[in-house]
């Protein structure tokens, strides 16, 4: 990319002396860029409405979680505070404690936001199994072959409602958080909050590789799991994989059975 593929900057910001593409943007075009008046930041454009994303990480901010500075923004386009290590993963994992301890009413949140590019419906509901079953993985359904799908609305009929009570307290959660959207060990990114069980986010960080042992020390000295955790995991980590056959196709489809075949479906 050349420097007139940058989108306009918002007002406020001085001009680009220098940008270079970031990798690891699915769903935006991300640049890190140094401003004439020497300040480094990144530009995001194209991912959906930018409102979204601040409103997020000003949630995470608020309730402990170390997150990028929003330095300026427009309809299409969002710029950040460049942030980088050294690594702290046991203080990133007291810091996820921290904002897993906000707390809400109800499970969701006070409007719809994206799940990466994808309509995350989070109405009010004051049960977790339903909110989860009903909001996180009906929707997503029709996504799967016959075969796969009726597995899954059998363990949601059955065994899921029961499995996934536990007193769950709604937490403010990250809401998407794999290792893409922790910076440097230190920082978090990309949020699609709202009121869950707390082990989403676990299930999620633990999908596509291991939780960092000093970030589960960190968190476990702050508030450990609930008893029980590794039964729900597989449970909870079908969203995110539905989310995927959603937006990459049936490469998934074997790690939702995986799953299933997890819980004894």
């Amino acid at each position: 990319m050349a420097l007139s593929d940058l989108p306009e900057l918002p007002n406020g910001l001085t001009e680009a002396r220098s940008e270079r593409p970031m990798a690891g943007g699915d769903v935006a075009a991300v640049w890190d860029v140094t401003l004439v008046d020497g300040r480094r930041v990144v530009v995001k454009s194209g991912g959906g409405d930018p409102e979204l994303e601040v409103e997020g990480l000003e949630a995470l901010a608020a309730a402990g979680g170390p997150t990028p500075a929003v330095l300026a923004r427009s309809d299409r386009t969002l710029v950040l505070e460049y942030v980088d290590g050294p690594a702290d993963w046991e203080e990133l994992g007291r810091a996820l404690a921290s904002v897993h301890r906000a707390s809400s009413a109800h499970f969701g949140w006070h409007r719809d936001n994206l799940i990466g590019s994808l309509h995350q419906a989070n109405p009010a509901t004051m049960d977790w199994p339903v909110f989860y079953l009903e909001h996180r993985l009906r929707p997503w359904l029709d996504c799967l072959p016959a075969g796969l799908r009726g597995r899954l609305e059998r363990a949601m009929a059955t065994m899921l409602p029961k499995l996934l009570d536990h007193d769950v307290v709604p937490s403010l959660v990250h809401g998407d958080l794999w290792s893409g959207n922790i910076v440097a060990g230190r920082w978090l990114i990309d949020p699609a909050v709202h009121y869950a069980d707390r082990e989403l986010d676990f299930a999620m960080l633990d999908l596509f590789g291991s939780i960092p042992a000093s970030l589960q020390a960190g968190y476990d000295a702050i508030w450990p799991l609930d008893p029980g955790w590794q039964e729900r995991r597989p449970a909870l980590q079908i969203y995110h994989l539905l989310v995927h056959v959603r937006l990459f196709g049936s490469s998934y489809h074997g790690a939702v059975a995986a799953r299933l075949d997890a819980l004894g479906v």
